[in-house]
């Protein structure tokens, strides 16, 4: 298994756990250097992940770390929607409802679903947080639909720094940021294995930059949270994981594309809850970073213990900051090697669209990529290790 790495570039669709882990990363710069955050669609539309990953960073003093706009829909659609269900977990912001980076993208009220499906976009297929517009799940955030995230014709700089830390100081954010994808091809190219992509959302990004540059697929190490293998997902049809439902098949390409993969799924994120009293515990610093965290925390464990009583009784899942902690170190989890494929099609033959299985293939194909799958996790260490440096990187 990886070492502690040298570099880490993150793939985020920023929301709560995304943003908890975004600190968490800040909070270990003893044990690697951030060197980009590229930010796109899923749990909000990709120009709210962009600012609030902007409004995170400069939060916690490191507007100097470059941050990129990656891919604004899944491969499979020409436009994107957030969906309720995200929005009920995260918040009409995306951040828990802190207004961190303004009033957000969406209405207030976003969370609950739609009335009207309609939107201006002719001729296009439009993905309802990984569901077909029109799809019986196709739930849109309340006040989505008129921000719909169409293939733009912008033509975004190839430099590797936004334009946006040019002048220096607080960052200003701005659609027109670097080209995320380019600046993944160019780190792996350049660093090889010894930079972890950390992959909090949808594979999109990651598959764009695959199929852009194949030469790096050899060269790529990725931690990815996504998916699960022995548990239901949480998805409408409880099989399906929501970052791999956003786009199966781009998770599918990656999964087959002999990139050295760890997917921290459900699997194991569902054994890490944050309780009350970490939030608490950050709150008390008094700060406004610690305000902040424990702002996003107390919504999490609200909207998590009213979604699942039974499940999520002792607190939040860490899903995201999980897999940044395995990225730092990765004998944090057991892992069970096997070939694995996300299903893209749903019915007969076919299983479950979203589903992480084994891919039957590898069982007579031994030569097929294998995936590191995360199934046992030290809960208490990791949950003791990632309370604690919070409550340091709050004051």
């Amino acid at each position: 298994m990886v070492q502690c790495p040298d570099r880490i570039i993150a793939s985020m669709d920023t929301g709560v756990d995304d943003a908890l882990a975004l600190a968490y990363l800040l909070g270990s710069a003893d044990e690697c250097e951030l060197g980009g955050v590229i930010a796109g669609y899923g749990n909000v539309d990709a120009n709210t992940a962009y600012a609030n990953t902007c409004a995170v960073l400069d939060l916690f003093g490191r507007a100097d770390i470059p941050v990129f706009l990656g891919s604004e829909h899944p491969s499979w659609a020409d436009a994107f929607i957030p969906d309720a269900g995200c929005a009920q977990f995260h918040g009409d912001d995306g951040l828990g409802n802190t207004r961190l980076a303004g009033s957000g993208a969406l209405a207030d009220g976003a969370g609950v679903p739609g009335d009207d499906m309609s939107v201006d976009v002719p001729d296009e297929v439009v993905s309802v947080g990984g569901y077909l517009a029109g799809d019986v799940h196709a739930h849109p955030a309340l006040g989505a639909c008129s921000r719909v995230n169409r293939s733009q014709s912008v033509d975004h700089p190839q430099s590797a720094m936004p334009t946006a830390l040019a002048s220096g100081g607080k960052r200003r954010c701005s659609v027109d940021a670097a080209d995320g994808i380019e600046y993944l091809i160019e780190q792996v190219r350049e660093f090889g294995r010894d930079v972890t992509v950390l992959a909090t959302g949808p594979l999109t990004d990651v598959d764009a930059a695959i199929t852009r540059a194949p030469d790096i697929a050899s060269k790529l190490r990725l931690v990815m949270m996504g998916g699960t293998l022995t548990q239901p997902g949480n998805c409408w049809d409880a099989v399906a994981e929501t970052n791999i439902i956003q786009d199966p098949e781009a998770a599918n390409r990656v999964f087959h594309s002999g990139a050295d993969i760890t997917m921290v799924g459900l699997d194991v994120t569902h054994q890490c809850l944050l309780p009350q009293s970490a939030a608490d515990r950050w709150r008390a610093t008094g700060t406004k970073r610690g305000r902040f965290l424990a702002d996003l925390a107390d919504f999490s464990i609200k909207a998590n213990l009213e979604a699942d009583p039974a499940l999520f009784s002792g607190g939040m899942p860490l899903h995201d900051p999980l897999a940044a902690a395995v990225a730092l170190d990765s004998s944090l989890v057991d892992c069970f090697d096997l070939a694995l494929r996300a299903e893209t099609n749903t019915g007969d033959f076919n299983g479950v669209r979203g589903r992480t299985t084994g891919d039957p293939v590898g069982l007579v194909n031994h030569s097929m990529p294998h995936v590191h799958v995360a199934l046992g996790v030290d809960s208490g260490r990791f949950l003791d290790e990632f309370v604690e440096r919070m409550a340091e990187v709050c004051r």
